[in-house]
């Protein structure tokens, strides 16, 4: 409404502001005084007309006053005649100056009557407009209901399965579906059938758009992307209307591929939250499952969603004839970090001795979607430093950015504070390195970034998918290596290790109710986690278990981080001198890495 609002008040006035002057300019022009032919006869024998001009029946008279006079005659006389008839003195007649003007045409006749043409001309535009105006309002209430799918690929560089590394598996199955769009007349041929949907499913990050965009690139087929909450709307019926639309559209251009990324904006399982059974999130859901059961399987419509929350996804989407393939995109391996690694960095002006293999050993549990933004802070901090080249310096610089934040060179410490920083990281790092089974120590900084005044990167020596009991205890005791460290060197704590503490409990905790690693409570798992879906979070989580074994667990989780302390104090007091001499280094140069820190125990 704001738009036409301000229409109509620019049009008002630009309307009066016309008319002001229309009518300042006939206002300032004197119209001639009208007079009888007797008259005027009379002016010319007295000697007052100097000059007559004949227009048809009008006379434009110029007395010798220069005041100037209309006299009007008939139009079959002419002017000789008139003077003639009404005894105009030859002398005084020949003593005038007369023309005789030809008849005016149509653009003489427009110029009299342009100005009371041109506020009716500003008058019937302004109706056009608003009637333009309200139009557009109808249409825009008529495409409510439709498709707000975009169509990729048109004018844009194809994405094919080269330009996505690792999800090998993942590729191979998806294959499938480029063959099947490519020549579907061969499976049809054998009375095959392709399935209608295809579920790819992983973290945040993982690649599945990414994916299907491949898919489609590969194929050569348009490509229609939706988000799953596009669909959702307030007005009840709106989200059906648009699937409705969007398959509509999908089967006029057949061979296809329909995205629907974050499906389980739309997919929740139904009956699980407020609403009951006919809210408009579910309307929507229904629509879409009728729609895939109700087209051809072979006409060349395929439906790819993306998510990664598959568990709460209502089983009717998940069952045959639906989205019965189900991809699942992990995180990428050392050798999948180092090739999208390279992906990345194909663009980007790299130092020619750069090993990208270094950057993917300290990136495990980095996604493809971490490791493009790891790549472009390297370009962003080389270019802050003026450099042409990207080193390997801005990539690890890059991958702490990633993790932890940007350094926070402002917060300072005071001097008994940097020293206690020092000594914690130095306890972490002293222990994971005289434990087995921890992971390597890749670098030890007491420069603060985001909410750590300290910090210490360690990255698994190797790829690793099964962790055994002995790596959950080192995990804990590398943990509680900086408490340990603190209580030994000052003989209290700080602050600095509450979140090693809730690190630590945690992994305690799901040692004992998850993976059922506890000697003295056996083989099985403890909380029962029942979904119960609200605003998009579960509120519920059920207790299978006792007071008596929740008095049990209790005391194991304790039982445990007693004992990684007892083991952490014992590397610390073994290694005494040790410690002494990574602090030594961490208060002159701030930082270790991996390669000085090693050095140190040879």
């Amino acid at each position: 409404m704001k738009p036409i609002l301000r229409n109509i008040v620019l049009f008002l006035i630009i309307l009066f502001a016309i008319g002001g002057i229309l009518s300042t300019v006939n206002l300032q022009t004197e119209k001639p005084q009208e007079v009888g032919l007797v008259e005027f006869v009379g002016l010319i024998n007295s000697g007052q007309v100097k000059a007559i001009e004949a227009v048809d029946s009008k006379l434009n008279v110029e007395k010798a006053d220069g005041k100037k006079i209309v006299v009007y005659k008939e139009t079959s006389e002419t002017l000789g005649d008139v003077l003639k008839n009404y005894g105009a003195k030859e002398e005084e007649v020949q003593k005038v100056k007369i023309v005789i003007s030809q008849q005016r045409g149509v653009g003489a006749w427009l110029l009299e009557l342009l100005p009371f043409l041109i506020p009716f001309a500003f008058i019937a535009f302004f109706i056009w407009f608003m009637m333009r105006q309200a139009q557009g309002a109808n249409m825009k209430a008529m495409s409510f209901g439709q498709s707000r799918a975009r169509e990729v690929g048109k004018g844009e560089k194809k994405v094919t399965f080269k330009d996505v590394a690792g999800v090998k598996e993942a590729k191979e199955e998806l294959l499938e579906v480029v063959e099947f769009l490519r020549s579907p007349k061969k499976f049809v041929a054998l009375g095959a059938k392709i399935p209608k949907g295809v579920l790819l499913m992983g973290a945040p990050g993982t690649g599945k758009t990414m994916l299907a965009r491949a898919v489609a690139g590969e194929a050569n087929v348009p490509f229609y992307h939706i988000s799953g909450s596009e669909f959702v709307e307030m007005f009840v019926g709106v989200g059906a209307s648009r699937v409705r639309d969007l398959f509509e559209k999908a089967k006029k251009n057949t061979p296809c591929i329909v995205f629907i990324d974050e499906i389980d904006a739309v997919g929740r399982r139904r009956g699980a939250g407020l609403g009951g059974g006919n809210d408009e999130r579910e309307q929507t859901l229904n629509q879409i499952l009728v729609e895939m059961d109700g087209f051809d399987p072979n006409v060349g419509l395929i439906v790819i969603a993306a998510t990664n929350r598959p568990d709460v996804l209502d089983p009717a989407l998940l069952r045959p004839g639906r989205f019965d393939r189900r991809v699942v995109l992990d995180e990428p391996d050392i050798n999948d970090r180092e090739a999208i690694l390279k992906i990345h960095a194909a663009n980007k002006p790299l130092v020619r001795d750069v090993n990208l293999r270094r950057v993917a050993e300290r990136t495990a549990g980095f996604t493809g979607a971490d490791l493009a933004n790891l790549m472009n802070e390297a370009a962003i901090l080389t270019a802050r430093r003026n450099k042409k080249t990207i080193g390997i310096d801005e990539l690890f610089e890059s991958i702490e950015k990633v993790l932890l934040g940007p350094e926070r060179r402002s917060f300072i410490l005071n001097q008994n504070e940097r020293k206690i920083t020092a000594y914690h990281e130095a306890g972490h790092a002293l222990v994971a390195h005289e434990t087995k089974g921890a992971d390597g120590i890749q670098k030890i900084s007491i420069i603060a970034r985001g909410h750590a005044a300290g910090y210490t990167l360690k990255f698994p020596n190797e790829e690793r998918r099964l962790r055994p009991k002995s790596e959950f205890l080192a995990d804990i005791a590398v943990s509680l290596g900086g408490f340990a460290a603190e209580k030994e060197i000052f003989g209290e704590n700080t602050t600095g290790a509450s979140n090693d503490l809730l690190v630590a409990t945690k992994m305690a905790h799901d040692l004992i109710m998850k993976y059922g690693m506890s000697e003295a409570l056996g083989p099985r798992t403890f909380g029962e986690r029942n979904e119960m879906i609200f605003l998009g979070k579960e509120i519920t989580e059920g207790k299978d278990y006792s007071e008596k074994v929740a008095e049990q667990i209790d005391n194991e989780v304790s039982k445990i981080m007693s004992d990684a302390l007892k083991q952490a104090q014992n590397v610390i007091r073994r290694n005494h001198n040790k410690l002494d001499e990574i602090v030594k280094i961490l208060l002159e140069k701030e930082i270790i890495e991996r390669e000085e820190f090693e050095s140190l125990f040879k």
